[in-house]
């Protein structure tokens, strides 16, 4: 489909590319980001790109709207010289069940297989991720395997550990951060994926594959005391 633009809000462009969940979507969203974000306009305060759109934040005093849909427009045509750079992948070492995933049965029960075959299946993809929200670093990542999808609890816990894995519907993720989640829970992360501190806070960033690696309860208490020091 043609690129939309949309006005949201006094400050902000909101560029459609597609509609619903589409890789090929994606894609273009974040190699545009990409482009904007190199060409480096005084004008722009941020860029934020979701699932198939682009929010592009300016500052109205340097330009309007019609000056940043032209830009746009301009670097769209870009996209068809420049090639995009290779996804990078991030590992991630998880421990499955047990306390670190209370609801890896449930999970197993749903979808009429072992706790052992759900692990196998859930770690066998690299995911893209879509974009990041929800809380620092929380990532919604696509490629899910239809045997996998579950539905979210009922009620949301009222408070999920960091590092926690979950599904939800037909989307996995994992919580940065310890925040309230209604996903179900089948296993945990030792890896700080967010820490502010850092020059670069964030483990990962929309573009990149995750892909999950089991690991023992004593190689994830292991981890977790290396990421303390």
């Amino acid at each position: 489909m043609a690129t939309e633009f949309i006005a949201s809000g006094e400050r902000c462009l909101l560029a459609v590319y597609g509609r619903g969940i589409d890789e090929q979507v994606n894609e273009r969203v974040h190699r545009m980001a990409a482009l904007l974000r190199r060409h480096g306009n005084p004008a722009i305060e941020a860029v934020v790109g979701s699932y198939c759109t682009l929010a592009v934040h300016y500052n109205p005093l340097r330009s309007g709207f019609a000056e940043v849909a032209a830009l746009l427009t301009d670097l769209e045509k870009e996209l068809v010289t420049t090639t995009a750079a290779p996804a990078r992948t991030v590992d991630i070492p998880v421990c499955y069940g047990g306390a670190f995933g209370p609801d890896l049965d449930f999970v197993a029960s749903h979808c009429r297989m072992s706790e052992e075959q759900v692990i196998a299946c859930h770690s066998k993809p690299a995911y893209r991720i879509y974009t990041i929200g929800f809380a620092p670093g929380f990532c919604y990542l696509g490629g899910l395997d239809e045997g996998l999808h579950t539905p979210r609890l009922e009620s949301p816990r009222q408070k999920v550990a960091a590092g926690s894995v979950g599904i939800a519907g037909n989307q996995t993720g994992v919580y940065p951060l310890d925040s309230p989640g209604g996903w179900r829970l089948i296993g945990r992360t030792p890896l700080r994926l967010f820490a502010p501190e850092r020059q670069q806070p964030l483990l990962y960033e929309a573009g990149d594959l995750i892909r999950f690696r089991p690991i023992s309860e004593s190689e994830y208490l292991t981890l977790a005391e290396e990421e303390r020091r």
